[in-house]
């Protein structure tokens, strides 16, 4: 039996420093540790954050466009913060040391927001015009919620490249479970968010804030267990020292040589002999034909012949130029996310608020919470995801003659169409809703004769849109990342979702102020029977369309990337 087969030889190691042994960590054995983290942590995210848009209307005395307008800038700035998270652990932490330190970021955070919806001392006074919160309450909260998205962003980037990670990419048999890892990743996130939009949000809405907040922060402590319990077992990549750097590297270096002339004959261009690329357990990357401005930084002159080290700000390998080149070519995939991303985000906002002025009861006693109806998104992807993995796959497949069905990038587009038909059902139910307002006289009534209920297609489109694109997205960058860019690049899809929430906020401020001139209650009024929400929503599905014709053009352009050879 050789090295090869006792150790894994994609460069990772235990968490004391020494050679992994293949049979004795990572793979599945690993896995169920990391996926309940990530089970425990989502359940905890989105308990806290699923009915936060009725939090602060209600508790704080925020209306419905300054508190949709909050929870989106908050929502976005949890997946912009995975940029630096994702930076320190490329560069200086690790992946799991980086998840261990953000995760008690974390956790602090849900502790005071905790404390914040408990203490009586800060809670507000309530009267007929509604709740009156102090400003020490609302300073508490932010800043509470603020940590929570700073935490958030050194596990998000992290946790799915970090499961990853337990295959061995040069392994034929661990790197076909990989891409089933994905899809189990996904779930795993979706039943935390199951037991999150169904039973806390009900705590929230009939116990109390207090035990609607502390249940989220004790699961999260739980989360971090998790993740501890399974040190023994987990492959480690080390960090590989900044991303930016060697980008930078290839930018300056093919700049300084703007002069000079590429040869025909990729073969002259600078690389390493070794097997694999400087970086140690980085695989090397197959010279491609686009870019080739940047290839000059691969052109060896006759100063560095003569030189007996090379200055990485002069001359590069070819594998640190087709690293910038991938980053390059994965920005237009990365844009057309945003549109589909601000059409997620209205689950969070204005399906919540068109649910609160529709029917929520179940039978004469029981009323539903209408940011409960979020688990029709999470029933979605639970049944899809495994339906995608058993049937659609195989019966694709007999088709496309593609391992896994269809390409990443097809998985993606078909996520796409189906967020068009979610805007589609929303905007055509809230059009019937407003037909009942104003036939039956009912503009000021709180709610209307019409069961929440009717919300769910919308949901449900949502979900199956989600198992395509966003599962997609998270194997797309993974898989397409330079191998010591991964965290970054997993970052980087995420920030699709923090953009698309900008978005989404751009949007409703814009709207708000060009529908309410002139004394108009506008499309997003605070009694929403006196506005046109399926305006907006008609608004978004038509940049749908915009942006799934767009991505078309994007993906048939798209080159994926091509690796020379495995480390030995």
């Amino acid at each position: 039996m050789t090295d090869n087969d006792i150790y894994t030889t994609d460069g990772t190691v235990t968490l004391k420093n020494e050679r992994a042994i293949r049979s004795k960590t990572g793979n599945w054995k690993a896995c169920p540790f990391i996926l309940g983290n990530e089970c425990c942590e989502r359940l905890a995210y989105y308990g806290m954050s699923t009915n936060l848009v009725n939090y602060l209307s209600d508790r704080l005395n925020q209306g419905s466009v300054r508190a949709s307008t909050n929870v989106s800038n908050w929502s976005g700035t949890c997946y912009a913060t995975p940029l630096l998270g994702a930076f320190l652990a490329d560069a200086y932490l690790g992946r799991y040391w980086t998840i261990a330190s953000f995760s008690v970021i974390y956790f602090i955070g849900m502790a005071l927001l905790t404390l914040s919806a408990s203490l009586k001392s800060l809670q507000p006074v309530c009267d007929a015009d509604g709740c009156h919160p102090s400003s020490t309450l609302t300073t508490i909260t932010f800043v509470a919620l603020y940590m929570i998205a700073l935490g958030t962003g050194g596990i998000k980037p992290c946790v799915s490249s970090f499961g990853a990670d337990q295959f061995d990419e040069t392994d034929v048999r661990e790197r076909k479970r990989k891409s089933s890892f994905f899809n189990w990743f996904y779930l795993s996130i979706n039943i935390g968010a199951l037991f999150a939009s169904s039973v806390l949000v009900w705590i929230q809405m009939n116990v109390g804030w207090g035990w609607g907040f502390g249940v989220p922060a004790v699961a999260m402590a739980i989360a971090v267990v998790f993740f501890f319990s399974g040190s023994p077992l987990y492959r480690i990549q080390k960090p590989s020292g900044s991303p930016f750097v060697r980008l930078f590297q290839v930018v300056i270096a093919s700049f300084r040589k703007i002069s000079v002339k590429v040869p025909k004959d990729n073969s002259l261009l600078y690389e390493t002999t070794d097997a694999e690329s400087q970086i140690v357990g980085s695989r090397k990357l197959a010279h491609s034909n686009k870019l080739r401005f940047f290839d000059k930084a691969a052109v060896e002159t006759e100063s560095d012949c003569n030189k007996t080290t090379n200055n990485p700000w002069k001359l590069c390998t070819v594998t640190q130029v087709e690293e910038l080149k991938s980053i390059i070519g994965l920005l237009p995939v990365w844009a057309s996310g945003i549109i589909f991303a601000a059409v997620y985000s209205q689950m969070s906002t204005m399906f919540v608020l068109q649910g609160n002025t529709m029917d929520q009861h179940i039978g004469p006693n029981f009323k539903i919470p209408s940011a409960s109806l979020s688990i029709f998104d999470t029933l979605s992807v639970i049944f899809w995801a495994p339906v995608y993995e058993r049937v659609i796959i195989p019966i694709a497949r007999r088709y496309t003659r593609h391992e896994r069905g269809f390409t990443q990038l097809q998985r993606m587009g078909i996520g796409l169409l189906i967020s068009l038909f979610s805007m589609m059902a929303a905007a055509g139910l809230e059009v019937v809703r407003l037909n009942y307002v104003k036939k039956h006289n009912l503009y000021d009534e709180e709610t209307i004769p019409i069961t929440i209920f009717w919300q769910v297609p919308q949901y449900f489109l949502i979900g199956c849109a989600e198992v395509f694109t966003f599962i997609g997205q998270l194997e797309f960058f993974y898989d397409q990342a330079p191998d010591a860019m991964r965290s970054l690049c997993s970052a980087l899809s995420l920030t699709t979702i923090a953009l698309g929430n900008y978005l989404s906020t751009a949007l409703v401020t814009v709207v708000a102020e060009v529908t309410t001139k002139n004394g108009k209650p506008g499309w997003i009024a605070n009694n929403l029977n006196e506005g046109h929400l399926d305006y907006f929503f008609a608004l978004l599905a038509v940049l749908s369309l915009l942006n799934l014709v767009v991505y078309v053009f994007i993906a048939k352009c798209y080159t994926y990337k091509k690796v020379s050879g495995y480390p030995n």
